[in-house]
């Protein structure tokens, strides 16, 4: 029997998509990075090509990233490889779980119904609204709904006055209509991403900020550190990823005044923070994973 042959989503060239690559092809013999921007879905057959390759022939796809930056389009991106999973291809993770987690808003909804401790949220499309929550906060971040490693986030503070609050929201509400914030919590200088393979947990590694940033992306001069986190924090953590039905996820939480609280989910991060951190090949777990889910 040939071993199955798995794609690997992702953007060429870069670490994490590369590392998982080398893996599938050091079991199976098989390798393939397909970027999704350079992908042509044609309804008229059911086919996704890529280079010559029809995804909806494959025995699976492994989706490790959509892009280089997230937007509404890395949402029709996965759109199309529902057409591949509709073929018979088993999709790690599926296309509507991770459709769900590319809007931030539609992951935060998520884990509040699911009861998961969140920082106290706000979305509205009222810069008056904004103004008084910020006033009442003290200070927050003003997020995109699509971003990754912090890019396009804001602090705004209640001292720099409601004519200076309005300025900078109304600059900010023409990029993006939808307002989200979050009040700004003390992280004391690092975050934690805690990994789950099918809901099982991998292990965990810790952001520690730069001197000079508010938050802890490596992207802002943060970087990567062991860390064990708690009972209570794997717990939130687990009850978080168990809400998305995904093959893989992490989940990014930090610890505040009132406890662990969790800042999103994410089935796209977190191989080259594990690796760093805590020495976690997740790569080639990952790979044993898919390979024992396409075999049995």
């Amino acid at each position: 029997m040939s071993e199955p042959r798995i794609a690997v989503i992702g953007n060429p060239g870069k670490w994490s998509t590369e590392v998982l690559a080398d893996a599938l092809e050091q079991r199976t013999g098989f390798r393939l990075v397909a970027d999704l921007s350079h992908t042509a879905l044609d309804l008229s057959c059911g086919k996704l090509w890529f280079d010559g390759h029809n995804l909806c022939e494959l025995d699976g796809i492994i989706v490790r990233k959509v892009g280089t930056d997230y937007s509404p389009v890395s949402i029709e991106r996965l759109e199309m490889l529902r057409v591949a999973e509709q073929a018979g291809v088993r999709v790690f993770s599926p296309a509507t779980q991770l459709i769900r987690l590319l809007d931030r808003l539609a992951c935060t909804v998520t884990l509040h119904n699911h009861q998961i401790p969140m920082p106290p949220t706000l979305v509205t499309e009222s810069v008056n609204t904004a103004i008084a929550q910020i006033q009442q906060w003290g200070s927050a971040v003003l997020k995109p709904l699509f971003s990754t490693k912090a890019r396009g986030m804001q602090i705004l503070h209640a001292d720099q006055g409601s004519k200076l609050l309005e300025t900078e929201l109304v600059r900010y509400k023409a990029r993006h209509p939808l307002l989200y914030l979050q009040q700004r919590i003390d992280l004391q200088g690092a975050d934690m991403g805690l990994v789950f393979i099918q809901g099982v947990y991998q292990g965990a590694y810790a952001r520690i900020a730069g001197k000079k940033s508010w938050n802890t992306t490596i992207h802002s001069g943060g970087r990567y550190a062991p860390c064990e986190p708690d009972a209570a924090t794997l717990a939130i953590a687990q009850r978080a990823q168990a809400a998305f039905g995904l093959d893989y996820a992490t989940v990014d939480v930090a610890l505040s005044d009132t406890g662990p609280v969790v800042f999103e989910v994410s089935a796209l991060g977190g191989f080259k923070g594990a690796h760093a951190g805590s020495g976690i090949d997740l790569a080639a777990r990952l790979a044993d994973y898919a390979l024992a889910e396409l075999r049995h």
